[in-house]
């Protein structure tokens, strides 16, 4: 039989099949030939407008678009560590805002301290606990997600708005690690906190 190929590798035409029949089928066949190089080169071809995947900013990157500078992480004041880490969690010790080493904004939510101090305040634990974990870890970087975080809320006789405190310390963490930052959480009103705090927040997180 002759080469089915036509000149410079052009398609060629087939003649019809038959069927078992003996008819003649209605539909060609065409043979394609190879694509030339620059055909190649052309189909596979780099487009410069291809979307180029982004990365999302890492926690400490986050840290300096918003304008955020840690404070200096916490010093113990009793018989415990600021972090235990144990099987890739960092265990983070119960953070009061203080100043010079005395409590800023002391007494009972509500009575002494008003809401939306105490959720400040909330924030300013939280940023504290962060800075802890940024000195066990060596950067925070190296927390993957927040687990759980507790917020305590010295509270005054009939005040039953915890959750809105708390939502300080956990809305940071959220803006820095997105929804990595979005952790279980528990918001307690209790009678009374060490040195007359307002808030008190640990916090559990994931590690690499």
């Amino acid at each position: 039989m002759g080469s089915a190929r036509g000149e410079a590798g052009s398609p060629a035409a087939v003649p019809p099949c038959r069927d078992d029949g003996g008819k003649s089928t209605s539909t060609p066949v065409t043979l394609v030939g190879r694509l030339t190089p620059s055909a190649a080169r052309s189909r596979y071809r780099f487009s410069p407008h291809a979307p180029t995947p982004t990365v999302p900013p890492s926690p400490s990157e986050r840290l300096r678009e918003l304008g955020i500078n840690l404070p200096a992480p916490p010093r113990p004041a009793g018989t415990y560590s600021p972090v235990v880490l144990v099987d890739r969690q960092a265990w983070v010790s119960g953070q009061i805002v203080t100043e010079a080493g005395v409590v800023v904004h002391p007494g009972s939510v509500d009575r002494d301290v008003p809401a939306d101090t105490a959720r400040e305040l909330a924030k300013r634990a939280s940023l504290q606990g962060v800075s802890a974990l940024a000195a066990a870890l060596g950067s925070i970087d190296r927390v993957r997600r927040f687990i759980r975080v507790t917020v305590f809320v010295a509270s005054s006789p009939g005040f039953f708005r915890q959750h809105e405190v708390a939502n300080g310390a956990t809305e940071i963490l959220t803006q820095i690690w997105g929804e990595e930052g979005r952790p279980a959480r528990a918001a307690v009103g209790v009678a009374g906190l060490p040195l007359n705090a307002p808030v008190e927040v640990d916090l559990l997180a994931a590690t690499d």
